[in-house]
């Protein structure tokens, strides 16, 4: 499943040289000549092994990394910041990319945006929070926070003009070539102008609030990433000019369209040129967007909150007026928009991002949304698993569970057919005595949270872990936690010191006067609508052992005492850590004994040094590492002596791969595990999740199936190099082609007819 390469190059791709034996072979002298040889050779050979593997041991102990190889020196660690920010480039690339429809290169124009968007407010905000305390702590990558904040400002910089830039040169002539013209207002005759300024007067002008800034009035608040029209005017001639702000509505659509056409006109330009309907009797000196980006990170100390709910519903309050971590504005805006703007926002030249427009590509999805599947990728429909295919009033979900475990693969699978199944039976049948679930992400008209509700009203014991400080879906989470408790379901609000990112639920079925538990372990929310779009694995299961891990887990939840130790789960903070770092140790001791060893490990991030160190260790003793990582990694691949037989790479597609998959092999030994969890400090210390062996044959061959597939991807993968930079795996062969989103596509159609 490694893309090593074999034969007669060198690492720079140079042919080797050949040294053929030149010794005569003939006669019985010749023949001790060439067992003596022989022999120095096998000496020499395992004398370098046992050197190597007595290196390596030190290593695995502990011992010697100072003197030897130091696995904490800030050489082998990449920066988190900048290595999300290259995730960011391969999603720009998708944009970039020639041979993808238009309108898929416009919907990840808008996905960059959105990502870019949250990047800033979690993760600069964080980092400026830590320049202004003071923090001078340097990551394991040597850099202390201001020279994290100063490095990623530069990437993002450039991420940026690209995106505009490719707006500009590729797609915006694109979509004209496709009938889809976004037009300027002065290409517009008088009759079209006439229209549109009748347009702006009837559904438009009564929505805007104009916000005037002078010595009478204070700076006006300007809302978290909304797109502001910045106006300055004049009332005489030789007056001061008057700076005054309108917000360009979100709740109107952005791209207006004239009746019966596929031309459109930007909201923004609509309101522009017709200011002086909103700003009348006064001239209209100039105007400039800008868009402002505030900070995510408003801490809380829950220790103190009296109410978890209460403080929750603050910080939401207080991220409105949190502090501004980014303005983005039109190139060449006037000096004194410039000037008051970051002045008044108190922000650093650094933080400005003067950009070719459009400055928020968001809404672009409208473009994406129009009826045009010529410019679009064939439309997925997620298939029934053929497990439930068949069920029926005599069959039910709970039978063809307790036949054999079920291995469900979103969005190939369908979430309403089988996770939303199972959760909706189990509210009707009338021998579940009981439901549990964690809820972290759901959508706003959840049917998983309807069939909570249900159970409820069916007298069965219900209770949800609703974990309240999901970023940025705490608002959501309160509304159905309130409704549940509304309804007598036991809610939990999440557990001090830690969040609950755990993806799991509990059905209790009273069987053969007996009681029976029946599990799901995911590693993606129970949500339907991100089921549609993220990659996500899960486990359906009657095994006894989960079952009775996760009632553990859930006493947790509404008591007070985490166990350290179960049956067969890997939870976190309790055993998950020790349990990933043995097997790594294991791995790495029997590749030292001359053993067969091999780990494939699939996750979203792999950040926390301790596990980097662990892996640097195995491949030191030789262990052959692929790891699929989908965007941050700290880890430096390729590294000599240190990570050369470690293969780092990312899958960027149609679907947003989000399972995280651990495979390790060591001799005839084959273990498998999925879960919520990625390989990152805060996963394994700070938050509560699960990660479950898989142990049936067949779900096992199903799971070495799906990354040998990843692996062998030749349109998806990108190969990341030792620097942190990353080339894409791109064949040129079209009958060697194999993109693994359209392979899992056809296997699950094929799978049911």
């Amino acid at each position: 499943m490694s893309d090593n390469e074999s034969g007669g190059r060198s690492e720079d791709g140079s042919e080797t040289e050949s040294h053929p034996q030149t010794e005569d072979y003939g006669g019985s002298g010749g023949d001790e000549l060439m067992f003596r040889q022989s022999e120095d050779a096998i000496e020499a050979v395992l004398g370098a092994q046992t050197e190597i593997r007595e290196h390596a041991e030190l290593l695995i102990d502990g011992q010697g990394e100072a003197s030897d190889i130091d696995l904490t020196a800030s050489e082998y660690y990449l920066n988190r910041e900048l290595s999300e920010l290259a995730f960011q480039r391969r999603v720009l690339h998708e944009a970039l990319d020639p041979e993808q429809p238009l309108l898929e290169r416009v919907k990840f124009l808008a996905i960059v945006t959105t990502n870019l968007d949250e990047f800033f407010r979690k993760r600069i905000g964080g980092l400026k929070q830590q320049i202004a305390a003071g923090v001078s702590e340097k990551t394991p990558d040597g850099r202390t926070p201001i020279d994290q904040w100063t490095a990623a400002l530069e990437e993002s910089r450039r991420i940026l003009e690209r995106q505009s830039r490719c707006y500009r040169e590729e797609i915006r002539p694109a979509l004209n070539d496709a009938g889809i013209e976004i037009i300027e207002i002065e290409s517009l005759t008088a009759s079209e102008r006439t229209e549109l300024r009748a347009y702006f007067e009837r559904s438009i002008l009564p929505t805007l609030t104009p916000l005037t800034f002078d010595p009478a009035q204070s700076f006006p608040f300007i809302s978290n990433q909304s797109l502001s029209l910045a106006v300055l005017t004049q009332e005489q001639p030789d007056a001061d000019c008057t700076f005054s702000r309108v917000k360009i509505p979100r709740n109107q659509v952005r791209f207006v369209r004239f009746e019966g056409e596929s031309r459109y006109v930007p909201l923004e330009e609509i309101v522009r040129s017709n200011l002086d309907l909103l700003f009348p009797n006064v001239e209209i000196v100039d105007s400039a967007l800008f868009r402002v980006t505030r900070n995510a990170e408003v801490r809380r100390n829950e220790e103190v909150a009296e109410d978890l709910i209460e403080m929750v519903e603050e910080v939401l309050e207080e991220r409105r007026f949190a502090t501004a971590v980014r303005l983005e504005i039109e190139r060449d805006a006037p000096e004194q928009i410039l000037d008051i703007v970051t002045r008044e926002l108190d922000l650093d030249d650094r933080e400005v991002f003067e950009l070719d427009g459009p400055l928020d590509y968001r809404d672009f999805t409208e473009l994406v949304d129009l009826d045009r599947s010529d410019l679009k990728l064939p439309d997925w429909t997620p298939q029934i698993h053929p497990r439930f295919d068949n069920c029926s009033d005599e069959t039910s979900v709970f039978d063809v569970i307790r036949e054999r475990d079920v291995l469900v693969h979103h969005p190939y699978h369908a979430f309403e057919g089988t996770v939303q199944r199972f959760l909706e039976a189990a509210a009707h049948d009338p021998n579940v005595l009981a439901i549990k679930a964690v809820i972290y992400r759901t959508a706003s008209d959840s049917q998983i949270i309807e069939s909570l509700l249900e159970a409820a009203r069916n007298g069965k014991q219900v209770a949800v872990m609703v974990e309240l400080k999901a970023r940025f879906d705490e608002k959501n989470n309160l509304e159905w936690a309130k409704k549940l408790e509304e309804e007598g379901i036991h809610v939990a609000y999440g557990t001090i010191g830690y969040k609950t990112h755990a993806k799991t639920s509990l059905v209790v079925r009273r069987e053969d006067d007996d009681v029976r538990l029946y599990s799901h372990i995911g590693t993606g929310n129970y949500h339907s609508e991100t089921a549609k779009r993220y990659e996500d694995l899960g486990l359906l299961t009657a095994d006894r052992d989960i079952g009775q891990d996760l009632v553990k887990l859930f006493n947790y939840f509404t008591g007070h005492s985490m166990h350290s130790e179960y049956r067969t789960l890997l939870i976190a903070p309790g055993n998950m850590r020790d349990r990933f770092t043995e097997l790594l140790r294991d791995a790495t001791q029997h590749a030292l004994q001359g053993g067969d060893v091999r780990l494939v490990a699939k996750m979203n991030r792999l950040e926390d040094p301790a596990l980097v160190r662990a892996l640097y260790r195995a491949s030191i003793a030789g262990v052959d590492i692929d790891l699929i990582v989908r965007d941050v990694c700290r880890l430096r691949p390729g590294l000599e002596e240190v990570s050369e037989t470690i293969n780092v790479y990312s899958i960027v597609g149609r679907f947003l791969e989000h399972s995280r998959l651990f495979y390790f092999q060591t001799g005839d030994d084959e273990r498998y595990y999925i879960g919520s969890a990625d390989w990152m400090t805060r996963n394994l210390d700070s938050r509560v999740e699960t990660v479950a062996p898989i142990e049936e044959l067949r779900l096992q061959n199903r799971l070495q199936s799906i990354l040998e597939t990843l692996l062998s991807d030749t349109q998806n993968r990108w190969k990341m190099q030792s620097d942190g930079t990353y080339e894409r795996c791109r064949s040129s062969d079209s009958e060697n082609r194999t993109d693994a989103h359209e392979t899992f596509m056809r296997s699950s159609r094929d799978a049911v007819r």
